[in-house]
């Protein structure tokens, strides 16, 4: 009889295992549909003359090129 319960345990486990990584590898699936790109420009910050934090890249001046 002991047998019989280890086996019944085991097989348990592993079918909990096999449904915990269904729902992980779900869950990834569902963050890269979701996900906005994360490109690189998007990400950039700048900081303007007076310390400011700003989206747009600052305007270069060409003295005399």
């Amino acid at each position: 009889m002991a047998k019989s319960q280890a086996t019944f345990m085991k097989k348990q486990l592993e079918k909990n295992r096999a449904k915990k990584k269904e729902d992980k590898e779900q869950r990834k699936l569902e963050r890269q549909q979701n996900s906005n790109g994360g490109k690189l420009e998007d990400m950039m910050a700048y900081v303007n003359e007076y310390g400011e934090i700003t989206s747009t890249p600052p305007i270069t001046k060409n003295y005399g090129r």
